[in-house]
Protein backbone atom coordinates (compact mmCIF):
# COMPACT_ATOMS: atom_id res chain seq x y z
CA UNK A 1 0.00 0.00 0.00
CA UNK A 2 1.60 3.30 -1.00
CA UNK A 3 0.96 6.65 0.83
CA UNK A 4 -1.43 7.98 -1.76
CA UNK A 5 -3.97 4.76 -1.14
CA UNK A 6 -3.81 5.80 2.78
CA UNK A 7 -5.62 9.24 1.99
CA UNK A 8 -8.64 9.46 4.60
CA UNK A 9 -11.48 10.76 2.58
CA UNK A 10 -13.27 14.18 3.76
CA UNK A 11 -15.91 11.92 4.90
CA UNK A 12 -14.19 9.53 6.81
CA UNK A 13 -12.17 12.57 8.15
CA UNK A 14 -14.91 14.14 9.47
CA UNK A 15 -16.55 10.86 11.09
CA UNK A 16 -12.94 10.21 12.67
CA UNK A 17 -12.74 13.72 14.35
CA UNK A 18 -16.11 13.53 15.22
CA UNK A 19 -16.97 10.04 16.99
CA UNK A 20 -17.60 10.16 20.61
CA UNK A 21 -15.35 8.44 21.73
CA UNK A 22 -11.64 8.88 21.55
CA UNK A 23 -10.02 7.55 18.84
CA UNK A 24 -6.29 7.10 19.14
CA UNK A 25 -3.67 5.35 16.20
CA UNK A 26 -0.26 4.05 16.99
CA UNK A 27 2.16 2.42 14.59
CA UNK A 28 4.47 -0.60 15.30
CA UNK A 29 6.82 1.40 17.36
CA UNK A 30 3.78 2.60 19.47
CA UNK A 31 4.04 6.18 18.48
CA UNK A 32 0.64 8.10 18.00
CA UNK A 33 0.09 8.93 14.50
CA UNK A 34 -3.84 9.83 14.77
CA UNK A 35 -5.38 11.33 17.49
CA UNK A 36 -8.80 12.86 18.00
CA UNK A 37 -11.67 15.56 19.36
CA UNK A 38 -12.43 13.28 22.07
CA UNK A 39 -8.92 11.97 22.91
CA UNK A 40 -8.24 15.77 23.77
CA UNK A 41 -11.18 15.92 25.54
CA UNK A 42 -10.63 12.97 27.39
CA UNK A 43 -6.71 12.72 28.24
CA UNK A 44 -6.29 16.75 27.94
CA UNK A 45 -3.63 16.93 25.34
CA UNK A 46 -4.09 18.31 21.87
CA UNK A 47 -3.55 16.56 18.64
CA UNK A 48 -0.26 18.40 17.93
CA UNK A 49 0.99 17.39 21.65
CA UNK A 50 -0.12 14.34 21.20
CA UNK A 51 0.98 12.95 17.31
CA UNK A 52 4.36 12.01 17.47
CA UNK A 53 4.63 10.95 21.19
CA UNK A 54 4.97 7.59 22.51
CA UNK A 55 1.77 5.87 24.09
CA UNK A 56 3.50 6.23 27.42
CA UNK A 57 2.06 9.34 27.07
CA UNK A 58 -1.34 8.30 28.30
CA UNK A 59 0.12 4.96 30.12
CA UNK A 60 0.81 5.36 34.35
CA UNK A 61 4.02 4.14 34.65
CA UNK A 62 3.45 1.20 36.53
CA UNK A 63 1.78 -0.34 33.75
CA UNK A 64 4.07 0.23 30.89
CA UNK A 65 5.43 -3.01 31.11
CA UNK A 66 2.44 -5.13 31.18
CA UNK A 67 1.45 -2.80 28.45
CA UNK A 68 4.31 -3.22 25.89
CA UNK A 69 4.73 -7.02 26.35
CA UNK A 70 0.89 -7.23 24.97
CA UNK A 71 1.20 -5.05 22.15
CA UNK A 72 4.56 -6.35 20.79
CA UNK A 73 3.14 -9.75 21.07
CA UNK A 74 0.10 -8.54 19.15
CA UNK A 75 2.13 -7.09 17.00
CA UNK A 76 3.80 -9.80 16.11
CA UNK A 77 0.79 -12.53 16.33
CA UNK A 78 -1.32 -10.28 14.44
CA UNK A 79 -4.16 -10.77 16.59
CA UNK A 80 -4.97 -8.50 20.14
CA UNK A 81 -5.89 -11.22 23.23
CA UNK A 82 -9.16 -9.86 23.79
CA UNK A 83 -10.09 -9.65 19.92
CA UNK A 84 -11.76 -6.40 19.85
CA UNK A 85 -13.66 -6.50 23.06
CA UNK A 86 -14.00 -3.98 25.30
CA UNK A 87 -11.34 -3.92 28.29
CA UNK A 88 -11.08 -2.14 31.50
CA UNK A 89 -7.73 0.02 32.22
CA UNK A 90 -6.18 3.09 33.88
CA UNK A 91 -5.10 5.90 32.41
CA UNK A 92 -3.17 8.95 32.97
CA UNK A 93 -4.87 12.34 32.02
CA UNK A 94 -2.53 15.44 31.34
CA UNK A 95 -2.95 17.07 34.35
CA UNK A 96 -1.51 13.77 36.14
CA UNK A 97 -5.29 12.86 37.52
CA UNK A 98 -5.97 9.22 37.18
CA UNK A 99 -8.52 7.88 34.72
CA UNK A 100 -10.45 4.91 34.68
CA UNK A 101 -10.99 4.18 30.75
CA UNK A 102 -12.89 1.74 28.70
CA UNK A 103 -10.86 0.90 26.01
CA UNK A 104 -11.09 -1.74 22.86
CA UNK A 105 -8.20 -2.35 20.70
CA UNK A 106 -7.72 -3.46 16.85
CA UNK A 107 -4.77 -4.21 15.09
CA UNK A 108 -4.61 -2.11 11.33
CA UNK A 109 -3.56 -4.32 9.02
CA UNK A 110 -2.55 -3.27 4.85
CA UNK A 111 -4.00 -5.84 2.24
CA UNK A 112 -1.20 -8.17 2.80
CA UNK A 113 -1.79 -8.84 6.46
CA UNK A 114 0.89 -6.58 7.66
CA UNK A 115 0.29 -4.83 11.06
CA UNK A 116 0.90 -1.39 10.17
CA UNK A 117 -0.41 -0.14 13.95
CA UNK A 118 -2.76 -0.15 16.57
CA UNK A 119 -6.25 1.87 17.27
CA UNK A 120 -7.91 1.77 20.47
CA UNK A 121 -11.22 3.18 21.12
CA UNK A 122 -11.88 4.96 24.76
CA UNK A 123 -14.15 6.31 27.09
CA UNK A 124 -14.08 7.85 30.56
CA UNK A 125 -14.92 5.22 32.77
CA UNK A 126 -14.10 7.01 36.23
CA UNK A 127 -17.39 8.24 37.47
CA UNK A 128 -19.05 4.45 36.83
CA UNK A 129 -15.79 2.76 38.64
CA UNK A 130 -16.11 5.54 41.17
CA UNK A 131 -20.04 4.80 42.18
CA UNK A 132 -20.01 0.83 41.75
CA UNK A 133 -16.98 1.00 44.25
CA UNK A 134 -19.36 3.57 46.28
CA UNK A 135 -22.13 1.41 46.08
CA UNK A 136 -19.99 -2.14 46.89
CA UNK A 137 -18.40 0.10 50.09
CA UNK A 138 -21.97 1.13 51.62
CA UNK A 139 -23.15 -2.53 51.09
CA UNK A 140 -20.29 -3.71 52.93
CA UNK A 141 -21.09 -4.64 56.80
CA UNK A 142 -19.38 -2.53 59.33
CA UNK A 143 -18.20 -3.17 62.83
Amino acid sequence: MNEDSRQVSPLAELILEQTADALIYSNRQGVIERWNKAATILFGYQGDEANGQSLDLIIPEELRAAHWRGFEAAVMRGTTRLHGRPTLTRAKHQSGARLYVEMSFSLVTDELGKVLGSVAMARDATERVQREKATAKAGEPTG
